[in-house]
């Protein structure tokens, strides 16, 4: 008997320590995802990826767990428990994005710390491509956020493509080497290689979900190359009750995983507002890189619904200074003639939080509940589709909140947004779907700006795919056949790649009308028929900098994209074995010469386009010229 009680107490105890341990470590739906908490001394979590061909796993931690509101410290950390793990298994439709019906799958637990202020929640989320996790206090009283303590400690990451921290995020992306790594504020996303033998794994750290009462953060390595601290923007806002952060996010996998998520979307909050079938993506024409000040001039503004009229575009894009139009008509005019000519308009406005002095407008229209209300009410009255609002002034939880009430406000009225001048996109588009696009990138606007991008254009499009984009929409108003006040060295097919290499709800299309209707007619019915909007994307080869690869699906059609971001020429490889069906007509679009013979190495004009017959079952080898692309488009 005695032999026997004691055998059930040592089996008690072991099941009683796997519990707890089962408690401390949180695994993906997958496995392939684990993060380890660390409760002996200064607590921290430490995350595993693995995956069948990798040699080791990747591995980096979270440490320095913490916040500070003025009057109230929960830094210094001991652990105290960890909560039942749930799961979250969920689908939702979106009406702009990478996939139309998206998959959200995580593992969730709560770990409760103490400190000599109270407790504090860290809730952890494992997703298969990721992970997730927020803070969570109670019991403030007044207090505003002073600091936030959390450090990535990424010294096992080899290669990094950050942004230098700017509120507008019109930077790019170099290339850091492990031996050679800057110390600043960065802002987000940031993206780091891992290498872990037969390949790399990757991570892409940014946020999501920025609710009331919260602003935007970015990260700091001041403290050490490898040390990334969590920096939260201003926020003025004295807490009561109950208050959370945002979603820290990394999405992690390999560089398709990464490519391929919409992590981003699926740590936001649903969509609470109701019905948004009105939601219509597609291509706009657009009049601001051609003639910075050509929404003054009606004759102008109409070669641009012309345009879209011809090419069978959805939308124009009236920009800024359209309130002063003159030349013919003023913007009831224009209004009228886009109405006749079945095309929807797209108004500018200033957010008139930044740029305001020396900017034109419109200004002050949209400050306030009751101005909002009107401008908006006014637009629908007159069948404008969407607003583009510029020049945010930042990252702070004043802007944070002016964003979130446009976008409600806007809904009420059926109006689409785009932020433009404004913070990186973290998740709304999901909780408000009117948002149809954001700025946060250096684009093809900034060939007005300076020189620099002609000669960093090929490389800065080849790192955008798998930083800037993943996280969400991307008005870099792209595929520009001439030139603006400075040159492009990019190719055409390099051009017209990006139109489908680049997601955005609404695709504004920068050129002048004549260079785009003085192309081939397989050009134009390649615009005509572009969609902004797609139902499965993926991720065909490629390497941040170097080139980008990507296949996105709309309804039956595959637009194959491809771009070479070196000034040497470079091969790819396309499977095609994603195809549905055995065979498929495709109609392709070659830089000229793109066969490797390279007759004229400086030629970046004109086309080379053909059609062909895919088989699943076979891969294509395409030689890109430097600085150049293609496009393939596949009818199954």
């Amino acid at each position: 008997m005695k032999r026997t009680t004691l055998l059930i107490a040592l089996m008690g105890m072991i099941f009683a320590t796997a519990s707890v341990q089962a408690k401390e470590t949180l695994s993906s739906p997958n496995k392939a995802i684990n993060i380890e908490l660390a409760t002996t001394g200064s607590p921290l979590f430490k995350v595993t990826y693995t995956n069948k061909v990798q040699q080791k796993p990747m591995a980096f931690s979270i440490e320095n767990l913490g916040m500070k509101f003025n009057g109230r410290n929960y830094t210094d950390l001991k652990f105290v428990k960890a909560g039942k793990t749930s799961s979250i298994n969920e689908k939702y439709p979106m009406p702009t994005g990478k996939k139309s019906q998206c998959e959200n799958h995580a593992n969730e637990c709560a770990y409760v710390f103490s400190s000599a202020d109270g407790e504090i929640t860290v809730r952890m989320r494992a997703y298969n491509d990721g992970i997730t996790f927020r803070y969570e206090v109670e019991g403030l009283s007044g207090n505003t956020v002073a600091e936030e303590t959390t450090v990535f400690n990424l010294d096992e990451a080899t290669n990094r493509w950050i942004q230098t921290y700017d509120h507008g995020y019109e930077r790019y992306f170099p290339l850091q080497t492990a031996d050679r790594i800057q110390q600043r504020n960065w802002s987000l996303p940031a993206l780091f290689e891992f290498e872990t033998g037969n390949g790399s794994s990757w991570m892409l750290l940014s946020e999501s979900n920025i609710e009331a009462n919260q602003s935007a953060m970015w990260i700091d390595n001041a403290g050490g190359k490898n040390l990334y601290k969590v920096v939260q923007a201003e926020n003025k806002v004295a807490l009561t009750g109950s208050w959370h952060t945002s979603w820290r996010v990394g999405i992690i996998g390999t560089l398709a995983d990464v490519v391929e998520s919409t992590l981003i979307e699926d740590s936001s909050a649903p969509n609470q507002t109701g019905d948004f079938s009105w939601v219509k993506p597609g291509v706009a024409s657009w009049i601001y890189w051609a003639y910075n000040h050509g929404s003054q001039d009606y004759k102008i503004v109409t070669q641009y619904i012309d345009m879209a009229k011809t090419l069978n575009l959805k939308y124009t894009l009236i920009d800024w200074e359209w309130d002063i139009m003159h030349n013919g008509g003023n913007i009831d005019d224009a209004i009228n003639y886009a109405n006749q000519q079945g095309v929807k308009l797209l108004l500018w406005y200033n957010s008139s939080t930044a740029w305001i002095a020396d900017a034109n407008g419109p200004q002050f229209k949209l400050n306030t509940p009751e101005s909002r209300e009107n401008e908006f009410s006014m637009l629908e009255s007159k069948g404008i589709a969407g607003v583009k609002i510029d020049f945010f002034a930042g990252d702070k939880e004043e802007v944070m909140r002016y964003c979130q009430d446009i976008l409600r406000d806007a809904a009420k009225h059926h109006i689409l947004v785009n932020l433009h001048g404004a913070p990186l996109p973290r998740g709304w588009r999901r909780t408000y779907p009117n948002l149809v696009s954001t700025e946060g990138v250096l684009g093809a606007e900034w060939y007005n700006n300076g020189p620099q991008l002609t000669n960093q254009a090929a490389a800065h499009n080849a790192t955008l795919p798998f930083t800037r984009n993943v996280v969400g929409p991307m008005d870099y108003t792209p595929c520009t056949f001439s030139d603006s006040q400075f040159p492009h060295i990019t190719t055409d097919a390099h051009e017209l790649a990006l139109t489908a290499l680049f997601e955005s709800g609404i695709q504004h299309l920068a050129d002048k009308p004549e260079s785009y209707l003085s192309q081939p007619k397989a050009v134009q019915d390649y615009l005509t028929h572009l969609p902004a909007a797609w139902d499965d994307i993926k991720f065909i080869d490629g390497y941040p900098g170097r080139y980008a690869v990507i296949a996105r699906r709309s309804g039956n059609t595959w637009y194959v994209a491809g771009i070479n971001g070196l000034n040497t020429q470079q091969s790819t490889r396309i499977d095609w074995s994603f195809l549905s069906k055995s065979k498929a007509k495709a109609t392709m679009f070659f830089d000229v010469e793109a066969d490797g013979t390279l007759q004229d190495p400086d030629k970046t004009r004109g086309f080379a386009i053909g059609e062909a017959t895919i088989k699943s079952s076979s891969a294509q080898s395409i030689n890109m010229r430097p600085r150049g692309g293609f496009v393939i488009v596949v009818n199954m």
